[in-house]
């Protein structure tokens, strides 16, 4: 593998692992070199090795198209990613920051709308949210808080300055694929978890349990369950994983009703059975459907009655997608110095709003270098990537614009970082998000790292799954002792 390395080049992106061409970071060197020692054939075994784990256990996900719906096997590469602790300790305070903001946000939209009152944010903008519910107003979830489960995607630009590029707080998902990738990992390459000091991942599922139980009406073994539409969702495999980890039950929403006291109860061949909490997988369009959409067969009549009367907590709370909006994502930093009163720790990509005259002129002018987005799309669909987008979806985008400019954001085309990844051509860099996890109940954990999404296709910068991404185990090291003459790759003959 030492030729592989020594032809490694990030060019001119940040890379994760490597400062230049021939010299890794100071908290990847140990690994670096423990893979460049590798001969060839190993490494290529353990390629192979990894996907028969992720074949064996049955890690999939599911890409809807016109074909059906086509389970895949998880995209996994083998070489993890590596984030110093001394830089990921302000990475986890600024998200924890930024949800308690977020949080505040939607209690205070909800209620009082001292925000609005007081010219900090537009309120059309928040009544124009397809996140918004009406039928939330006055509403209060345990905690205050009703993003109890979020992730956050964040992004390295060329500078190596970390971004959020946005929040996911209705039903966020890929917390299952960062604990599988850690056991992957372990499995097919165990020796390299002795050379570094690697935050562990596998308490998650313990703490997604204790956040649920503190949300609870009745505090003592409440019963907790995830609500999930089914074995055909793209995201099963993460909901029944869950359950499993976490020791929850899985159900559908036949599985359930709410009883003339307004409980949510469970069938069983005993009969009802009262249930407390309910994580739900669910959007809000379908999780009622005397409330929402009528004809969803989905969701539980009447749960929104019973999480009103506070009878049962749901995770996340309904209504709180009116923060998971790509415009009201512009105005994150004017919550948290309005809400907190504190400088925020993490930058969002900047941002201009076509809302405004003078941004959407600029956005107007610029197209072919910007990326644009609509308020409410996920999994990468429905935006424009300027630089490598046609002239007619460029044109296409215009009109867009010009005709409904509230909906849509537009940002830079940012550098993200790479990292070096196993390719059919060798090792090679691509580029990569991270999307952590964290929990909001009494307390906020945030997950060491996250999941790494990588853009397997050369020069892409889409790391969603269903668009061809896969994914990496990611470290958060324990900091190693600052000596350059450690961090260069020597060029002494090593076995191939």
């Amino acid at each position: 593998m030492k030729r592989n390395w020594d032809k490694y080049d990030p060019g001119d992106f940040y890379d994760e692992l490597i400062v230049a061409k021939k010299q890794p970071r100071q908290s990847s060197h140990s690994l670096i070199q423990y893979l460049r020692k590798l001969p060839k054939e190993t490494f290529a075994q353990c390629i192979q090795d990894s996907e028969a784990v992720i074949h064996e256990l049955g890690i999939t996900f599911t890409v809807y198209s016109d074909a059906g719906n086509i389970d895949r096997a998880w995209p996994y590469d083998l070489i993890p990613r590596i984030i110093p602790e001394s830089e990921w300790r302000c990475t986890d305070l600024g998200l924890k920051q930024r949800i308690r903001a977020l949080n505040r946000f939607i209690q205070d939209i909800y209620n009082e709308r001292s925000i609005i009152k007081d010219g900090v944010m537009p309120e059309d903008v928040v009544m124009s949210s397809k996140g918004y519910r009406e039928e939330c107003v006055g509403i209060t979830p345990p905690h205050g808080v009703w993003a109890n489960i979020c992730g956050s995607d964040l992004v390295r630009d060329h500078e190596g300055t970390m971004y959020v590029l946005e929040d996911n707080l209705r039903v966020p998902s890929g917390v299952s694929y960062m604990l599988e990738n850690r056991k992957i990992t372990k499995r097919v390459l165990p020796e390299i978890f002795s050379l570094l000091p690697i935050g562990p991942v596998s308490d998650y599922p313990a703490y997604l349990y204790d956040m649920l139980a503190s949300l609870a009406p009745e505090k003592n073994n409440p019963t907790i369950a995830i609500l999930t539409p089914g074995i055909y969702n793209s995201a099963y495999f993460e909901h029944a994983y869950l359950a499993q980890q976490a020791g929850l039950l899985l159900l559908e929403g036949a599985d359930l009703l709410v009883g003339d006291d307004d409980h949510v109860y469970m069938k069983t061949a005993e009969g009802l059975k009262p249930v407390d909490v309910i994580y739900r997988r669910i959007d809000d369009d379908f999780i009622d459907p005397e409330v929402f959409r009528e004809d969803s067969m989905l969701g539980v009549p009447g749960i929104m009655r019973a999480w009103k009367a506070g009878n049962v907590a749901i995770a996340n709370a309904p209504g709180c997608g009116v923060a998971d909006d790509k415009v009201i994502y512009a105005y994150v930093p004017d919550m948290i110095r309005y809400y907190l009163d504190e400088e925020p720790l993490l930058p969002n990509v900047p941002t201009w709003k076509c809302r405004n005259k003078k941004e959407r002129e600029h956005v107007l002018e610029h197209l072919a270098e910007l990326v644009v987005k609509p308020a409410n799309e996920s999994g990468g669909y429905g935006m424009l990537i300027g630089p490598h987008a046609t002239e007619e979806q460029i044109e296409e985008f215009r009109k867009l614009i010009i005709e409904d400019p509230n909906n849509y954001i537009a940002q830079p085309t940012l550098s993200l970082s790479v990292t070096p990844t196993a390719t059919e051509k060798g090792v090679a860099p691509r580029h990569v998000d991270l999307r952590p996890f964290i929990l909001s109940g009494e307390d906020i954990y945030v997950t060491p790292g996250g999941l790494t999404r990588v853009a397997l296709v050369e020069g892409s910068l889409v790391v969603n799954s269903s668009q061809g991404g896969g994914s990496k185990d990611t470290w958060i090291v324990g900091d190693v002792a600052d000596d350059d003459s450690r961090y260069s790759i020597r060029n002494d003959e090593e076995e191939e």
